[in-house]
């Protein structure tokens, strides 16, 4: 069912996956306890770029030949997903470890590869679909789903999936936002920045196109229901697109890698990684080119990102990039939370030491509250933090340091090396070790924690874990 040789193997590389992603996620979005999580949790319209990273790289996990490392991912992906519940905007429960609903996102991974094949000419045979789905029904058991929510054969699947999509889906706030606002305002991956004419340019084109090509091909008793729009020879640009994008894997075997463009994106200019210098250099090339096409086009100019060597950045900035994860306009709990599930990641970390970082934010999400919250509702504003940005550096802050120190220093010699330092930041030291035996104090690692969530300071460091998209 897992690893080399099985059917998802063979599809993870697929270039065709990019849209078939974006097509299961607007399935799922459309479920209303799914679109409330992601509206209320969900960082995917701020850091849209580190999420798809981090579903890379958990697929993998889930889908590889190693057992353990499933049962680890298993067990992670169950408890955050124990943290994601609440209630909508209509006041209606949502649970992500609902088990019906994990059932539904799992279809829709199902569905929308073997719709992949069939819209780029190449419907997968019956067999090669029911071991795909057999697959995709063990990756749901090894999230704990012993009950079975997805049907056991495929025909009663088909069944199974269009009585959720006539009865069950919903035009949600977050399939409207999937669709009609974050292509249009999708922000430059870390790869991207510091040429925004290049990449506003690619994103007006690229934008309307894909929302289209997601929009068509969907199914169609749910466009008219959801009143989607029908754009005439919207089917065959989606066929099209399909298409062209499966002939890259035709290219030499390697040169298309999921993990590897995804990781790409998100790779960071100051990166010591030896691509970097090579990004460097293209990014130069571009910048000319995008000051060129500035000249020649009507595109808006969009500011540049500062400097990232130790100037400081505006409270309305610091609130928007780092603060208010989730982009809704406020910082509340799903915010520190999100920041807590994205350095639980990068450590890998296991319980108990998952649970002490969550606390910790926790812990300071109470004091914030106290400190900043001045009209009592419950979250704080761009005004109100900045009105009292000093009260960010509370003794909360500093055991949220203290935490996170001991969670990156895996051995518990109370310095971080440089490969603890790699699992945290992706990247080598970005200061000077010369009197420190090339390690890093816990002194050193709260003062320079501080600076960053409290003063404002830009670091190396600390932007492309928590700020950049």
């Amino acid at each position: 069912m897992f690893g080399p040789g099985s059917q998802f193997d063979q599809f993870f590389n697929d270039p065709r996956w990019a849209l078939a992603m974006v097509r299961a996620t607007v399935l799922e979005a459309a479920h209303p306890q799914i679109g409330a999580a992601l509206i209320d949790n969900s960082t995917f319209t701020t850091h849209p770029w580190r999420r798809l990273q981090n579903t890379f790289l958990s697929m993998r996990r889930m889908f590889g030949a190693d057992e353990q490392v499933r049962q680890r991912e298993a067990a992670r992906l169950n408890r955050l997903h124990a943290r994601l519940n609440g209630t909508d905007a209509r006041n209606q429960p949502y649970d992500a470890m609902d088990p019906e609903v994990r059932a539904w996102v799992v279809a829709t991974l199902f569905e929308s590869a073997v719709t992949m094949c069939r819209l780029s000419g190449q419907p997968l045979e019956q067999i090669t679909m029911e071991r795909l789905y057999a697959e995709f029904r063990a990756y749901l058991a090894a999230l704990g789903d012993q009950a079975g929510h997805l049907p056991p054969t495929l025909n009663e699947f088909w069944r199974y999936y269009d009585r959720m999509v006539e009865e069950e889906l919903e035009n949600t706030e977050a399939l409207q936002i999937i669709l009609y606002k974050l292509f249009d305002h999708l922000p430059a991956p870390a790869l991207l920045e510091g040429i925004p004419t290049i990449w506003a340019a690619g994103r007006a084109l690229a934008g309307p196109v894909i929302g289209t090509i997601t929009v068509a091909s969907l199914p169609e008793p749910f466009r008219r229901r959801a009143g989607l729009p029908e754009i005439p020879g919207a089917q065959t640009l989606t066929q099209s697109a399909y298409l062209a994008v499966g002939l890259a894997r035709f290219l030499p075997e390697g040169w298309i890698h999921a993990e590897g463009v995804a990781s790409l994106l998100s790779l960071s200019p100051d990166s010591d990684d030896p691509r970097a210098k090579t990004i460097t250099a293209v990014r130069d090339g571009i910048k000319r080119a995008g000051a060129l096409l500035r000249l020649i086009t009507p595109l808006p100019d969009e500011p540049e990102p500062g400097d990232a060597s130790g100037s400081q950045r505006s409270a309305e900035e610091f609130f928007r990039t780092v603060l208010d994860q989730t982009g809704d306009g406020f910082l509340d709990w799903p915010d520190l939370a999100a920041m807590a599930r994205e350095l639980s990641g990068r450590l890998d970390l296991d319980e108990p030491a998952e649970t002490r970082l969550y606390n910790a934010y926790a812990d300071w999400w109470k004091e914030l509250q106290q400190a900043l919250d001045s009209d009592g509702d419950g979250r704080i504003s761009a005004q109100e933090y900045a009105a009292a940005v000093p009260s960010l550096a509370g003794p909360a802050l500093i055991k949220v340091a203290d935490v996170l120190f001991d969670a990156t220093d895996a051995d518990g010699n109370q310095s971080i090396d440089a490969d603890e330092y790699r699992a945290l930041f992706r990247t080598g030291f970005h200061r000077d070790m010369s009197e420190t035996g090339g390690t890093y104090s816990r002194s050193a690692f709260v003062k320079e924690f501080l600076s960053f969530m409290s003063g404002r300071q830009r670091s190396a460091a600390y932007d492309p874990l928590l700020a950049q998209a």
